[in-house]
């Protein structure tokens, strides 16, 4: 794949929520993945269709909120975005913080902008396979964009 670093050709979906979107944290969260060194291979900006959102949460259909999730992330528009680089998903989930924003160490997207768990701000794959699944989803192959950094020389050994 052209663009990737040897060794590096880890991707995760991470999405912009409803309420991070209308709070105006768009260009933060992209700052906050591009300052740590990540890049970016696709981004989308969307409302979601009810069917995309059911098939996206589908682990979490038996639980009690999940329609009041379904219908919420509707609500308004969203930013979709595919992270490519050394360990993202790991590291893109510890950017992130805890679920529960009360849980969120300072520092944490989620533990400097929200407060409850119904508006988190955000959503990121918890694993490899789980961001393949979800980049699947959200993108064609052909939205997606392989390029060079760069920077990338600053960012990894070889």
């Amino acid at each position: 794949m052209a663009g990737t670093v040897k060794g590096v050709s880890e991707r995760s979906f991470i999405m912009i929520k409803p309420d991070g979107v209308q709070r105006g944290l768009v260009g933060e969260v992209v700052k906050r993945f591009e300052q740590k060194g990540f890049h970016l291979v696709g981004m989308k900006f969307a409302e979601a269709r009810k069917d995309l959102l059911e098939e996206h949460y589908k682990d979490l259909a038996e639980k009690p909120f999940f329609s009041g999730l379904v219908e919420y992330m509707g609500s308004g528009p969203v930013l979709a975005m595919v992270w490519e680089g050394l360990n993202v998903v790991k590291t893109g989930r510890q950017m992130l913080g805890a679920t529960n924003p009360a849980d969120s160490l300072p520092g944490t997207i989620r533990g400097d902008f929200s407060i409850q768990v119904g508006r988190n701000i955000i959503h990121g794959s918890d694993s490899v396979e789980s961001a393949e699944r979800e980049i699947n989803l959200w993108f064609k192959e052909s939205e997606l964009i392989s390029w060079k950094s760069s920077g990338r020389e600053w960012i990894y050994e070889n």
